[in-house]
């Protein structure tokens, strides 16, 4: 399959599947916060809503995208991983955009959203995630368009895992804090305060170091690469 139809494949996926993601956000907050389904903080919804479902159903969202990346992917590894975090990057993309549609969510650009659940609560801006799926879905266009072999080695790996590590960990912070000092009681009334904005930066500026170190070591070996004599 040509390279345009497997990205045109990966993107109207992404894009349905954001739109089953979203509608099922969206019939959560109508029950668990009848009064303002725009208001998620505190988080009623871990006083009544079975988080081991919660929890099967993120990790299902994930295996959906995984194997979709296997299939798209399934010449080389890093065609995997780029078929990955391309979908991923549309379909959390387009997630916001779909409850942005139907619920006019969210309201500002920094506005506090549950971001994920695995292991434990993620917390931060919705902005945030959404910039890190701009830079998968660049770097994953990149590569599955690409004729050469975008890859990683061991120095652009672990600057982007470094970078990830980073940015995961200003995610946990909020519920961390609070789960060491008070634990679930007090998780359940948190309210968004301060973030980690400069741990965040940090770790998204390793990450697209990490990945631009990738495209440039592709580009350089296609410089170098030498070229065929023509025979007289």
């Amino acid at each position: 399959m040509r390279k345009k139809s497997i990205l045109a494949i990966l993107t109207v996926y992404a894009v349905a599947m954001a739109l089953l993601e979203s509608t099922v956000v969206i019939y959560m907050r109508h029950l668990f916060y009848t009064k303002n389904p725009l208001e998620i903080f505190p988080l009623q919804f871990l006083d009544t809503y079975d988080i081991l479902l919660e929890l099967t159903r993120e990790v299902a969202t994930v295996i959906m995208i995984l194997a979709v990346a296997l299939l798209a992917g399934r010449s080389s590894r890093s065609r995997t991983f780029a078929s990955f975090v391309f979908v991923f990057g549309v379909w959390d993309l387009f997630y916001y955009f779909w409850l942005k549609v139907f619920l006019d969510w969210p309201r500002s650009w920094l506005e506090w959203d549950v971001l994920f659940l695995i292991p434990i609560v993620w917390l931060g801006p919705w902005i945030c995630p959404a910039l890190i799926s701009v830079l998968f879905i660049v770097w994953g266009f990149w590569t599955l368009s690409s004729a050469t072999n975008i890859s990683f080695t061991s120095r652009s790996l672990t600057v982007f895992a470094v970078g990830a590590g980073l940015g995961l960990a200003s995610f946990l912070q909020p519920a961390v804090a609070l789960l060491i000092t008070g634990g679930i009681a007090k998780l359940r009334w948190y309210t968004p305060g301060s973030f980690w904005w400069w741990l965040f930066i940090s770790g998204y500026m390793l990450m697209t170091l990490g990945l631009a170190m990738t495209v440039c070591r592709a580009n350089d070996s296609v410089l170098t690469k030498p070229q065929a004599q023509v025979q007289p």
